[in-house]
Protein backbone atom coordinates (compact mmCIF):
# COMPACT_ATOMS: atom_id res chain seq x y z
CA UNK A 1 0.00 0.00 0.00
CA UNK A 2 1.37 3.62 -0.79
CA UNK A 3 0.23 6.35 1.55
CA UNK A 4 0.13 9.92 0.55
CA UNK A 5 0.51 11.80 3.54
CA UNK A 6 -0.53 15.64 4.22
CA UNK A 7 0.10 17.83 7.23
CA UNK A 8 -3.18 20.65 7.08
CA UNK A 9 -2.59 23.46 9.48
CA UNK A 10 -5.69 25.03 8.34
CA UNK A 11 -8.65 24.68 6.21
CA UNK A 12 -7.68 24.70 2.09
CA UNK A 13 -10.57 24.08 -0.15
CA UNK A 14 -8.62 23.98 -2.71
CA UNK A 15 -7.30 20.55 -1.03
CA UNK A 16 -10.39 19.06 -2.52
CA UNK A 17 -9.10 19.13 -5.82
CA UNK A 18 -5.66 18.22 -5.58
CA UNK A 19 -5.57 15.25 -3.31
CA UNK A 20 -7.27 13.22 -5.33
CA UNK A 21 -4.08 13.82 -8.20
CA UNK A 22 -2.26 12.85 -5.72
CA UNK A 23 -3.58 9.67 -4.91
CA UNK A 24 -3.89 8.99 -8.82
CA UNK A 25 -0.46 9.59 -9.99
CA UNK A 26 1.37 7.28 -6.81
CA UNK A 27 -1.15 4.64 -8.02
CA UNK A 28 -0.03 4.69 -11.23
CA UNK A 29 3.71 5.16 -10.10
CA UNK A 30 3.96 2.18 -7.91
CA UNK A 31 0.96 -0.07 -9.19
CA UNK A 32 -0.76 -0.62 -5.97
CA UNK A 33 -4.03 0.46 -3.58
CA UNK A 34 -2.90 4.01 -2.14
CA UNK A 35 -4.83 5.90 0.44
CA UNK A 36 -4.27 9.39 1.90
CA UNK A 37 -3.49 10.33 5.61
CA UNK A 38 -4.32 13.99 6.16
CA UNK A 39 -2.39 15.28 9.63
CA UNK A 40 -5.07 17.78 10.75
CA UNK A 41 -3.91 20.83 13.19
CA UNK A 42 -6.63 21.01 15.35
CA UNK A 43 -10.39 19.32 15.49
CA UNK A 44 -11.80 21.71 13.16
CA UNK A 45 -9.69 21.08 10.64
CA UNK A 46 -9.67 17.05 11.38
CA UNK A 47 -13.30 17.31 10.65
CA UNK A 48 -13.30 19.60 7.97
CA UNK A 49 -10.09 16.76 6.23
CA UNK A 50 -12.43 13.48 6.83
CA UNK A 51 -15.04 14.58 4.70
CA UNK A 52 -15.82 12.90 1.72
CA UNK A 53 -14.41 14.26 -1.89
CA UNK A 54 -16.97 13.56 -4.41
CA UNK A 55 -14.80 12.83 -8.05
CA UNK A 56 -17.90 12.34 -10.21
CA UNK A 57 -20.11 9.57 -11.17
CA UNK A 58 -20.08 6.60 -8.10
CA UNK A 59 -16.96 7.96 -7.70
CA UNK A 60 -15.24 9.22 -3.89
CA UNK A 61 -12.08 9.36 -2.04
CA UNK A 62 -12.36 9.63 1.63
CA UNK A 63 -9.20 10.53 3.69
CA UNK A 64 -7.79 9.15 6.87
CA UNK A 65 -7.15 11.53 9.60
CA UNK A 66 -5.20 11.84 12.38
CA UNK A 67 -6.18 14.63 14.95
CA UNK A 68 -3.48 16.01 17.37
CA UNK A 69 -5.67 14.20 19.93
CA UNK A 70 -5.17 10.87 18.12
CA UNK A 71 -1.23 11.25 18.86
CA UNK A 72 0.42 8.96 21.72
CA UNK A 73 2.31 10.88 24.46
CA UNK A 74 6.05 9.87 24.37
CA UNK A 75 7.75 11.05 27.32
CA UNK A 76 10.43 7.61 27.53
CA UNK A 77 13.29 8.79 25.50
CA UNK A 78 14.36 4.84 24.31
CA UNK A 79 10.98 5.19 22.85
CA UNK A 80 11.41 8.03 21.07
CA UNK A 81 15.07 6.77 20.05
CA UNK A 82 12.72 3.75 18.29
CA UNK A 83 10.51 6.46 16.63
CA UNK A 84 11.73 10.03 16.00
CA UNK A 85 9.36 11.45 13.62
CA UNK A 86 6.43 9.96 15.72
CA UNK A 87 8.43 11.70 19.06
CA UNK A 88 8.28 15.14 17.05
CA UNK A 89 4.76 14.70 16.01
CA UNK A 90 4.31 13.96 20.06
CA UNK A 91 5.91 17.30 20.84
CA UNK A 92 4.06 19.24 18.34
CA UNK A 93 0.56 17.64 19.61
CA UNK A 94 1.15 18.12 23.77
CA UNK A 95 3.80 21.05 23.34
CA UNK A 96 0.72 23.35 24.97
CA UNK A 97 -0.84 21.08 26.93
CA UNK A 98 -1.78 21.99 30.43
CA UNK A 99 0.37 19.84 32.17
CA UNK A 100 3.38 21.71 31.97
CA UNK A 101 6.26 19.18 33.15
CA UNK A 102 4.77 16.32 31.01
CA UNK A 103 4.94 18.89 27.93
CA UNK A 104 8.86 19.26 29.02
CA UNK A 105 9.18 15.39 28.90
CA UNK A 106 7.84 14.84 25.92
CA UNK A 107 10.12 17.70 24.10
CA UNK A 108 13.13 16.64 26.13
CA UNK A 109 12.57 13.06 24.37
CA UNK A 110 11.81 14.38 21.24
CA UNK A 111 15.10 16.15 21.15
CA UNK A 112 17.43 13.35 22.56
CA UNK A 113 15.83 11.41 19.60
CA UNK A 114 16.46 14.07 16.95
CA UNK A 115 20.43 14.32 18.03
CA UNK A 116 21.05 11.00 15.76
CA UNK A 117 19.57 12.91 12.69
CA UNK A 118 20.82 14.16 9.41
CA UNK A 119 21.49 17.73 9.96
CA UNK A 120 18.37 19.14 8.18
CA UNK A 121 15.91 17.10 9.73
CA UNK A 122 17.82 17.62 13.43
CA UNK A 123 17.16 21.51 12.68
CA UNK A 124 13.93 20.96 11.30
CA UNK A 125 12.33 18.84 14.53
CA UNK A 126 14.26 21.35 17.22
CA UNK A 127 12.57 24.00 15.56
CA UNK A 128 9.04 22.16 15.27
CA UNK A 129 9.47 21.04 19.18
CA UNK A 130 10.05 24.68 20.48
CA UNK A 131 7.78 26.40 18.51
CA UNK A 132 5.15 23.72 19.71
CA UNK A 133 5.83 24.46 23.52
CA UNK A 134 3.75 26.97 25.62
CA UNK A 135 5.97 29.66 27.34
CA UNK A 136 5.95 28.21 30.26
CA UNK A 137 7.52 24.63 29.42
CA UNK A 138 9.88 26.57 27.36
CA UNK A 139 10.90 28.66 30.62
CA UNK A 140 11.07 24.88 32.14
CA UNK A 141 13.08 23.43 29.88
CA UNK A 142 15.69 26.14 30.16
CA UNK A 143 16.09 25.96 33.76
CA UNK A 144 15.71 21.96 33.77
CA UNK A 145 18.28 20.01 35.45
CA UNK A 146 19.37 17.89 32.07
CA UNK A 147 22.38 16.15 33.47
CA UNK A 148 20.21 14.43 35.96
CA UNK A 149 17.36 13.62 33.71
CA UNK A 150 19.54 12.42 31.31
CA UNK A 151 21.32 9.84 33.46
CA UNK A 152 17.95 8.39 33.92
CA UNK A 153 17.48 6.55 30.94
CA UNK A 154 19.74 3.57 29.62
CA UNK A 155 19.36 5.64 25.91
CA UNK A 156 20.95 9.22 27.70
CA UNK A 157 23.27 6.69 29.26
CA UNK A 158 24.50 5.52 25.79
CA UNK A 159 24.55 9.11 24.76
CA UNK A 160 26.86 9.75 27.66
CA UNK A 161 29.11 6.84 26.84
CA UNK A 162 29.37 7.61 23.41
CA UNK A 163 30.88 11.16 23.92
CA UNK A 164 33.18 9.63 26.48
CA UNK A 165 34.22 7.55 24.21
CA UNK A 166 35.08 10.16 21.81
CA UNK A 167 37.16 12.28 24.21
CA UNK A 168 39.18 9.01 25.40
CA UNK A 169 40.06 8.51 21.10
CA UNK A 170 41.02 12.26 20.67
CA UNK A 171 41.70 13.59 24.36
CA UNK A 172 38.67 14.33 26.31
CA UNK A 173 39.22 17.98 25.75
CA UNK A 174 39.54 17.86 22.35
CA UNK A 175 36.95 15.83 21.62
CA UNK A 176 33.86 17.45 23.52
CA UNK A 177 35.09 20.61 21.95
CA UNK A 178 34.91 18.83 18.63
CA UNK A 179 31.82 17.87 19.08
CA UNK A 180 30.04 21.32 21.05
CA UNK A 181 31.42 22.93 17.93
CA UNK A 182 29.56 20.55 15.51
CA UNK A 183 26.29 21.09 17.31
CA UNK A 184 26.53 24.60 17.11
CA UNK A 185 27.20 24.78 13.60
CA UNK A 186 23.89 22.49 13.35
CA UNK A 187 22.08 25.30 14.89
CA UNK A 188 23.43 28.24 13.65
CA UNK A 189 25.45 27.84 10.89
CA UNK A 190 28.96 28.72 10.85
CA UNK A 191 31.34 29.71 13.43
CA UNK A 192 33.50 32.56 13.34
CA UNK A 193 36.97 32.18 14.12
CA UNK A 194 36.70 34.25 17.31
CA UNK A 195 33.99 31.27 18.14
CA UNK A 196 36.24 28.68 17.49
CA UNK A 197 39.15 29.70 19.54
CA UNK A 198 37.45 30.23 22.33
CA UNK A 199 35.09 26.68 22.72
CA UNK A 200 38.90 25.02 21.67
CA UNK A 201 39.82 26.91 25.06
CA UNK A 202 36.80 25.76 27.50
CA UNK A 203 37.53 23.78 29.82
CA UNK A 204 35.69 20.23 29.74
CA UNK A 205 33.17 21.72 32.63
CA UNK A 206 32.79 24.84 30.56
CA UNK A 207 32.31 22.59 27.28
CA UNK A 208 29.61 20.53 28.98
CA UNK A 209 27.46 24.05 30.14
CA UNK A 210 27.46 25.04 26.60
CA UNK A 211 26.06 21.76 25.28
CA UNK A 212 23.06 22.06 27.86
CA UNK A 213 22.53 25.15 27.24
CA UNK A 214 22.76 25.26 23.46
CA UNK A 215 19.54 22.53 23.65
CA UNK A 216 17.28 26.15 23.92
CA UNK A 217 20.01 28.98 23.76
CA UNK A 218 18.10 31.31 20.73
CA UNK A 219 21.76 32.32 19.45
CA UNK A 220 25.51 30.98 19.62
CA UNK A 221 26.47 33.83 21.49
CA UNK A 222 23.40 32.66 24.31
CA UNK A 223 24.71 29.09 24.31
CA UNK A 224 28.55 30.12 25.12
CA UNK A 225 27.28 32.37 27.56
CA UNK A 226 27.23 31.29 31.35
CA UNK A 227 24.29 34.03 31.62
Amino acid sequence: MGIVVEVQLSRDDRKQFVWPVYVANLRAQIKCPVCLLVVAGDAAVARWAARPIYIGGDHRLVPWVLGLQGIPEITDPQQAQADPELAVLSAIAHGGDVDTAKSVKIAFAAEMASRGLDPDRLTLYYDLIMTSLSEAARRELQTMDRAKYQYQSDFAKRYVAEGKAEGEVNGQRAGKASLVARLLTLRFGSLTDEVQTRIAQSSIAELDAIGERLLTAATAEEALSPH
